[in-house]
């Protein structure tokens, strides 16, 4: 039809402007006279109208955040949500191309769920929004022209060409290869185009191109296009596969491989090839089951699992998955292909132990995961004092089945080989801690304190009391007074032990930033805990949260949570601290997303809710929403002073004074400080928040350092008095600096 002219109206729409044209039709932008609201309408072209009214009912029935809704159906045209933003265009980093890339998987599957296949799926068809100014909103995706549509049921190769007329090159260079010869397609097909359009967003050039239609239609069915340099490389080429039997299979797949490649996506350019060659090959190693009489032997079983993983990390090359990953997976009876897949791995481990007496018999087998072929088996009877050789033993010869040529040294790797009893206490300590349990804290330290007893030159034991003082530290569990020099102390005994230790560095590095507020000691203690290159994600992660996040330092602090959790995929500590460097970065609608996305998945802790409740209240969220969850948090974490600071203001915001003074009346410990900033910010009582921060300051209370750079402080920083406090914690505060 002609161009409508601006001021025409169609039933309750008036025009406003052309928006652009398609081979499908023209879009404008009108205003809907009956809701005041902008939206777009979509005039069909000729041939077209007659497919969508039976199809549309289908479609308006999506409802996802990154799908334009479809809101009416005229008799020639589409009227859809007004989506302010450009067309999806590359290159983009790699963090950013994986967290629009979720999205539009996210969109896929909520279609496919449906029924309903895009089959026009490319770059042209989805916008990315443009956040508002002064917003710190991240952009967003919405999909759009689902004018292909099809249910999964129908036969799609009747209508394959309705694309060509002229969008031929555009729409060929992202069809499957069964689409573009006119075969019948089912979700795969999207999945290919979704991989095309992925390709784009990394690359900024097309996977299939050439100088004419029949160049490209041909590079669609017979070429590969060349590699990228990126952490998002397999999935994109995985999803370019020519046969769809070998692509992912379904979008809920694609999504599940792009949370789990998350880790290596902000990977400074010069480490990125480093770091895609210590991917291959890749292993982990899952629980080998207790097939004891005694089911109390579980602790052994764990136990002589965790070290395999600790001893297959010390090989140069190989991409080893952390325990708590690993130990995801306990006692469930999942494919080990899926597992896999959810590990990102390419090899499994997994075995049996039985102990009788002193007699040990370990039962192990290394699984290739891509067809589920048995690589090595091997049974040992031993006793149990030569449960370290058996450890060696398996990895070495788990090494030689992988054909790892890199450094093995074998025999005398290990730096001191504790006594039996010792070790076995270690075990049962460590089998308490990872239970991560308050209750659990106190057997936690008997049994690693016997073992240091029973050994006194073994450094591990100290190495994980370190750790875990620390951490009990940082959260008001335990005095500052008591806690930190214990933790110190423990550390420091370690390096005289074993030097090279990363984690007790990593603690004194901790230590150091947040308590001692020595920024130089800390860098420097850090680096000699990244020095070896395969530090645990623990030293990582501490590197992020304890020194980049005090100064500011987001996309770094970033960085090396996405390192750890590289390795350790499924640990929820790990992203949990991601999530609350997003919320101090001040990037709340994505923090906020994450955290609703663990809550659904059944994977959240007390910091997502913590995240949701107060990124909700410092964007201006929903009230009701923002409360709900600081609550749900605090009933998670009673000990949290700064979730019960929020959850307190807030209540007084809504004139429940008894119930918010309740809530200030039980918090207790170290972080109560902490807790009355938070509910004097939420009150906008700036001079009485600032009161209660320098006595957190000179108590050395770890979380005053820790969130001085945080975005929700900015009123706190605006003040006067701020530079002040900023120098009792030597950190920046406008004619300084700090070491990088």
């Amino acid at each position: 039809m002609a161009d409508v002219e601006p001021g025409a109206r169609f039933g309750p729409y008036e025009i406003i402007a052309r928006l652009g044209q398609g081979g499908m039709g023209t879009v404008y932008r009108a205003r809907d006279t009956r809701l005041n609201r902008q939206v777009a309408i979509k005039f069909l072209a000729d041939g077209f109208q007659s497919r969508f009214q039976r199809e549309a009912e289908a479609i308006s029935a999506l409802n996802h955040p990154n799908i334009c809704t479809l809101y009416d159906v005229g008799p020639d045209y589409l009227v859809m949500e007004h989506v302010d933003g450009e067309p999806l265009k590359g290159p983009v980093a790699a963090d950013e191309a994986l967290r629009l890339g979720a999205q539009i998987a996210g969109a896929l599957e909520a279609a496919h769920q449906r029924g309903i296949l895009h089959r026009d799926l490319k770059p042209a068809n989805i916008l990315v929004t443009r956040p508002g100014a002064g917003s710190t909103s991240s952009p967003q995706v919405k999909l759009l022209d689902f004018g292909l549509a099809k249910p999964m049921a129908q036969d799609a190769a009747a209508d394959v060409t309705q694309t060509r007329d002229g969008t031929i090159v555009g729409t060929v260079a992202y069809m499957s290869p069964e689409q573009a010869q006119g075969q019948k397609v089912d979700a795969r097909s999207d999945i290919f185009s979704f991989g095309a359009t992925l390709y784009e967003l990394v690359s900024g050039t097309r996977a299939f191109d050439g100088g004419s239609m029949a160049a490209v239609f041909s590079s669609v069915l017979r070429d590969e296009p060349p590699p990228l340099a990126s952490p998002l490389s397999e999935i994109v080429a995985k999803c370019l596969t020519k046969s769809p039997d070998r692509r992912y299979q379904t979008m809920a797949e694609v999504r599940a491989a792009l949370e789990a490649t998350a880790t290596t996506t902000v990977v400074p350019p010069d480490r990125l090839a480093s770091l895609r060659a210590a991917e291959r090959p890749s292993i982990a190693v899952l629980p080998f089951a207790n097939t004891s009489r005694d089911a109390d032997d579980e602790y052994f079983s764990d136990g002589l699992s965790e070290e395999i993983i600790t001893a297959l990390t010390q090989i140069a090359g190989l991409k080893v998955i952390a325990r708590t990953s690993a130990f995801a997976f306990k006692g469930k009876t999942e494919d080990i292909r899926q597992i896999a897949t959810s590990l990102g791995v390419g090899n499994i481990l997994e075995g049996s132990v039985r102990r009788s007496g002193t007699r040990l018999r370990i039962n192990a087998q290394l699984i290739q995961a891509i067809d589920g072929t048995q690589l090595w088996a091997q049974r040992y009877d031993r006793e149990f004092t030569d449960v370290f050789t058996v450890q060696d033993e398996i990895a070495s010869e788990i090494t030689s089945a992988l054909r790892v040529k890199l450094a093995w040294k074998g025999e005398g790797t290990r730096t001191h080989e504790p006594n039996a009893a010792a070790h076995e206490a270690y075990l049962r300590g460590l089998h308490q801690y990872r239970v991560h349990e308050p209750e659990r804290f106190t057997a936690t330290e008997r049994f690693l304190e016997q073992a240091i007893e029973l050994d006194p030159e073994w450094g591990d034991p100290h190495s994980v009391l370190a750790e875990r003082y620390l951490t009990v530290a940082m959260f008001g569990m335990r005095p500052l007074s008591d806690a930190i020099p214990m933790a110190r102390r423990e550390a420091q005994r370690t390096l005289e032990l074993r030097f090279t230790d990363p984690t007790a560095h990593a603690v004194l590095g901790g230590i150091a930033a947040v308590h001692d507020y020595d920024w130089q000691a800390s860098a420097n203690e850090f680096q000699q805990a990244l020095a070896s290159g395969a530090a645990p994600p623990g030293v990582h992660s501490g590197y992020g949260f304890y020194y980049l996040l005090p100064l500011g330092r987001f996309d770094e602090a970033l960085e090396q949570h996405d390192v750890a959790i590289a390795v350790d995929p499924l640990n929820g500590w790990w992203q949990a601290r991601r999530l609350v460097i997003l919320m101090c970065a001040g990037r709340y609608d994505e923090a906020m997303a994450v955290a609703r996305h663990a809550i659904a998945s059944g994977r959240a802790d007390h910091l997502h809710y913590a995240v949701l409740g107060q990124c909700g209240f410092f964007a201006g969220g929903s009230p009701d929403e923002s409360l709900a969850a600081a609550e749900q948090g605090l009933g998670l974490a009673s000990w949290h002073a700064g979730l019960a600071g929020l959850v307190a203001g807030m209540l007084t915001g809504r004139g429940e004074d008894e119930r918010a003074r309740t809530i200030l009346a039980g918090m207790r410990g170290g972080m109560t400080a902490q807790g009355m900033v938070t509910y004097h910010l939420v009150r906008s009582e700036i001079d009485e928040a600032l009161d209660w921060y320098e006595r957190d300051i000179e108590q050395r209370q770890p979380l005053a350092a820790h969130f001085a750079a945080a975005g929700f402080l900015t009123p706190l920083r605006a003040s006067p008095r701020w530079p002040a406090l900023a120098r009792a914690m030597n950190l920046p505060d406008g004619s300084r600096s700090v070491p990088r």
